[in-house]
């Protein structure tokens, strides 16, 4: 399988919608967690992903 066999078209809309928390840490850089939007507390045990503030780019330096 390719990336062009997974790749929906631009004009349909994507699938899964994202929540985000931000995670404020006393000792440690802030983190921000994504998970799908109205997942069960069992899928959030390992659906998610975090990242830290040097994560980040902004949008338009990467088009």
């Amino acid at each position: 399988m390719t990336d062009a066999d997974v790749h929906l078209p631009d004009s349909e809309e994507p699938t899964v919608q994202f929540d985000h928390v931000t995670i404020e840490n006393d000792n440690a850089p802030d983190e921000c967690a994504i998970f799908p939007h109205g997942a069960s507390e069992d899928e959030l045990m390992t659906n998610w992903i975090t990242a830290h503030d040097d994560s980040f780019v902004d949008l338009q330096s990467m088009r």
